[in-house]
């Protein structure tokens, strides 16, 4: 999860948006003002709904089941839920200025789902009170932080958050395809029926 699988770097940070946005530059921030800002609120109401969608289904299991092997990345769903929690815990400590070592337990230390969402909704208010500060300058600003192989990387804000919620989609399809073999599918988790279900939410709400 530090980047690129390229040799260890000890220079200029790695993926650092060069300062300008001159001919041949990376630009920093893509669109008007605002509008980053509004996908980035979006995608990580997107994120949080889904997750809870896959802990919500993982419930239905048994204990032998949330242990039981087959996964494409680990040996099993607690294995998965716990990277993909892990993840945006260590992303979160990094946009911060923090670069954890190591994750903050492995996953035998969480024995059971409940174990799994009491850290996992520390997490969530956690980063939904990091979103809620946020300002453009804030998405556009570099933030560098070394990995756990030592190797440091630079990437403007915007797209380490998006990096973290394409990530965690990579695992919550793990897990989804894992829970269907188990007959318990999540149903769908896609991006346009999140919007379609929170619109609905709204309306109804009014």
């Amino acid at each position: 999860m530090g980047g690129p699988d390229m040799a260890p770097h000890t220079g200029q940070p790695r993926g650092a948006t060069p300062p300008s946005d001159s001919p041949g530059q990376r630009s920093s921030r893509p669109g008007g003002p605002g509008a980053l800002l509004d996908v980035i609120r979006s995608m990580y109401r997107y994120n949080e709904w889904a997750n809870r969608r896959i802990l919500d289904t993982s419930a239905g299991l048994t204990p032998a089941q949330l242990l039981e092997g087959g996964g494409a990345s680990f040996d099993s769903i607690r294995d998965t839920l716990v990277h993909t929690m892990g993840a945006q815990w260590l992303y979160l400590e990094r946009w911060q200025g923090r670069s954890p070592r190591k994750f903050f337990d492995d996953a035998a230390s969480f024995p059971d789902l409940d174990a799994i969402r009491a850290r996992w909704d520390g997490i969530e208010r956690d980063t939904r009170a990091f979103v809620a500060t946020l300002t453009d300058a804030d998405l556009a600003r570099v933030v560098e932080y070394t990995n756990m192989q030592g190797e440091r990387w630079a990437y403007p804000l915007w797209q380490q958050m998006l990096h973290q919620v394409n990530h965690a989609t990579q695992h919550r399809s793990e897990t989804a395809m894992m829970l269907t073999r188990l007959g318990c599918s999540p149903g769908w988790l896609d991006l346009l029926y999140f919007v379609d279900v929170e619109a609905a939410a709204a309306q109804k709400a009014e």
